[in-house]
């Protein structure tokens, strides 16, 4: 223990002046290097292509190269036709300048197979400051680099994924959209102006005009529970089930004395037909809510039915605003809901707004909700201006309640003037 702890503190100095020591640090050097992970290999910058002078076992390990068989060769000859020239020409371009670099390559075993390598380079220069070597640190980073290629395609294809989705969500839009009124709607004895407004690429909500014969006009809004494509699959169904085509469309029932002919069907047969026809589906908990109505051109005589739906706004020209009657259950709840339907007798120059419950029930910002009530006092407030205005500041004051650039809910509004009998 003495002559230990006498050692220890023996001056640096005197130590150096004893070549055993010398060799003793040398040895544990050349041990060190050897017994590294990484390989280790030390070209001498003094002679022609920067042969090697020196390979430690973690090179051997890594590349399958016995050092011997190394020795006195550039170490080039692990590069092969997969290597990037770009990673070759910045090792080539830190030799020439003699300074350190960095780089990740691909490099080849000695039985062929490909690694990648995160190769150090590092200048020595001796006491004049002069080039003399470069030590290269070579560590195997395959699994890393894998790993990285591996998450990049994943990447690409969750991207090129998206890409199909948002093609195929932007062309069912378009055919969601397909089954709206045209924009240029004109039928004689009635003024009609809506608005479809999704709060997602595609929405659950539809509406349509269909004129039925020469002398009625159908006008519906329904809401589907739910967002997305479920809900809009569902509600391109039934705009196909409530189409102007009466070999398809539940719209008109086949005449008991001409079985060959048909008949319009009334509202409240309608939403019948319908709720045996879309049972809520225990998957999905689908169901969804109707407001449909038949005007009669020639009397002004607007029958309904609300199925789980928002009642209309009825506007008298002369007089208040008021809501109809409410409905029944929305539809595909229960197997055997009956409907009945309600009446409004209109005057020319009076109004009638459908709509889903996505305007009245737009919150502000302190969660309160636009209601009826507010609805009902800004219809009455733009009653003097044409109808597709009127919509228009209606949706206005919507937006000024809810204080965001998109309406959380579908927002889905039609409205009609009764003119005069055709």
């Amino acid at each position: 223990m003495g002559n230990r702890e006498k050692d220890r503190g023996e001056p640096l100095d005197n130590k150096a002046q004893d070549p055993g020591w010398w060799e003793e640090q040398l040895a544990l050097k050349d041990r060190a290097l050897a017994a590294a992970a990484e390989g280790i290999t030390i070209a001498d910058a003094r002679l022609p292509d920067l042969p090697l002078i020196y390979a430690n076992s973690g090179f051997e390990r890594l590349t399958g190269y016995y050092a011997e068989s190394v020795i006195g060769k550039n170490c080039r000859f692990l590069q092969g036709p997969g290597t990037d020239p770009a990673a070759a020409e910045e090792i080539r371009r830190a030799l020439r300048e003699e300074r350190d670099c960095v780089v990740e390559i691909l490099n080849y075993r000695k039985d062929g197979v490909p690694f990648w390598n995160r190769l150090s380079i590092t200048p020595v220069r001796d006491a004049d400051h002069r080039l003399t070597h470069f030590i290269g640190v070579q560590s195997d980073i395959t699994l890393r680099k894998n790993a990285e290629e591996a998450l990049r395609r994943a990447k690409d294809e969750l991207e090129a994924a998206n890409r199909r989705m948002k093609m195929d969500l932007e062309m069912a839009a378009r055919i969601q959209q397909a089954f709206l009124p045209p924009a240029d709607l004109k039928l004689e004895g009635i003024r009609v102006a809506w608005t479809f407004q999704p709060c997602e690429e595609l929405a659950g909500d539809t509406l349509n005009v269909v004129p039925l014969d020469g002398e009625h006009v159908g006008l519906y809004v329904l809401d589907v529970s739910g967002h997305g494509v479920g809900a809009a699959l569902l509600s391109v169904t039934l705009n196909r089930w409530l189409s102007p085509l009466p070999a398809q469309s539940c719209l008109y029932g086949r005449r008991q004395d001409d079985p060959r002919s048909y008949a319009i069907a009334p509202p409240a047969y309608v939403a019948e037909q319908l709720n045996r026809q879309f049972p809520m589906d225990e998957r999905t908990m689908q169901y969804f809510s109707l407001l449909y109505g038949v005007l009669e051109l020639s009397t002004g005589e607007f029958r309904y039915v609300s199925a789980g739906h928002p009642p209309p706004i009825i506007l008298p020209r002369r007089e208040d605003p008021f809501l109809g009657e409410p409905g029944g259950l929305p539809v595909g709840l229960f197997p055997n809901s009956k409907y009945e339907e309600c009446l409004v007798k209109l005057n020319p120059g009076d109004r009638v707004y459908l709509y889903s419950d996505g305007i009245t029930e737009t919150v502000n910002e302190d969660g309160k909700e636009w209601g009826a009530a507010n609805m009902l006092a800004e219809i009455a407030r733009q009653r003097t201006l044409p109808l597709d205005r009127s919509l228009e500041a209606l949706l206005d004051r919507a937006r000024d309640w809810h204080k965001l650039p998109t309406f959380s809910d579908d927002i889905s509004v039609l409205c009609l003037e009764y003119e005069q009998s055709p």
